[in-house]
């Protein structure tokens, strides 16, 4: 039998702040209690947690670094044994990008973003699905990037990266189904977010994506929270293995 939404748990990683922050307020707001982590930032992160608290649902927050192996391996226990109960919903939003190109990568670059952007979620995603098949009710949702389809001259590695972690969520799509549990891919366009802030600083950098969205704006945070929350319910138990792209039709 399944859990009651009520008592449902969400892990949101880099959740203080953007993104993140976006779905995990959302989740709450949904009914859902809502450990987040984060990596730098604790006053966001305890602000987070009191905007959660605010909707009534349980909040906690736990810091770490997703490109070491062993806090990766560690954070859903670590969240199971904070908020009480195992996540029921696994939401891998945090990532680092280099925009610079290609041919300038570092070894060590590319290394660190091969462990935070791909490996964390191959671990946390081992970490959770033994818990939500016996529940047998789960949801895990990675957060891709536009540049799965449309490529960027200066973030190569990070959108090959981002690949490959929605090719992970079609193939785990199938293996988990009959057991209750919906893998998807939420692949957000041009959002302004601390992270982009600097590059769309740039008036024409910005104008010239401002002309590639068809929606005539940039995204914001919230732009996603809905779409995030959709899939994470029981209203989407029939749609997994997708990527679904929210990107005001840049995508198309």
């Amino acid at each position: 039998m399944s859990r009651a939404p009520s008592q449902r748990i969400a892990l949101v990683t880099g959740a203080n702040g953007g993104i993140g922050r976006a779905i995990a307020l959302g989740l709450a707001d949904g009914g859902v209690g809502v450990c987040i982590h984060y990596f730098q930032g604790a006053e966001e992160a305890e602000a987070t947690c009191r905007d959660i608290d605010r909707t009534g649902r349980a909040s906690g927050a736990i810091q770490g670094d997703l490109s070491d192996i062993a806090f990766a391996q560690d954070l859903v226990p670590r969240t199971q044994e904070l908020m009480g109960s195992a996540p029921s919903i696994l939401v891998c939003n945090a990532s680092a990008e280099f925009r610079r190109a290609f041919s300038d990568i570092t070894v060590e670059e590319a290394h660190y973003l091969w462990q935070l952007n791909f490996l964390s979620t191959v671990l946390l995603f081992q970490q959770a699905l033994p818990a939500m098949k016996q529940e047998s009710w789960g949801r895990l949702l990675t957060i891709g990037s536009i540049q799965e389809r449309v490529p960027h001259p200066e973030m190569a590695v990070y959108a090959a990266l981002k690949s490959a972690q929605a090719n992970l969520v079609v193939n785990l799509a199938c293996q988990v189904a009959s057991e209750g549990i919906t893998a998807n891919n939420l692949s957000p366009g041009a959002i302004e977010t601390n992270r982009t802030r600097s590059a769309l600083a740039d008036a024409t950098y910005r104008d010239k994506v401002l002309e590639r969205i068809p929606a005539g704006r940039l995204g914001t945070p919230d732009d996603l929270a809905g779409a995030a929350v959709f899939l994470c319910s029981d209203a989407a138990r029939y749609i997994t293995g997708q990527t679904l792209y929210v990107t005001g039709g840049m995508h198309a």
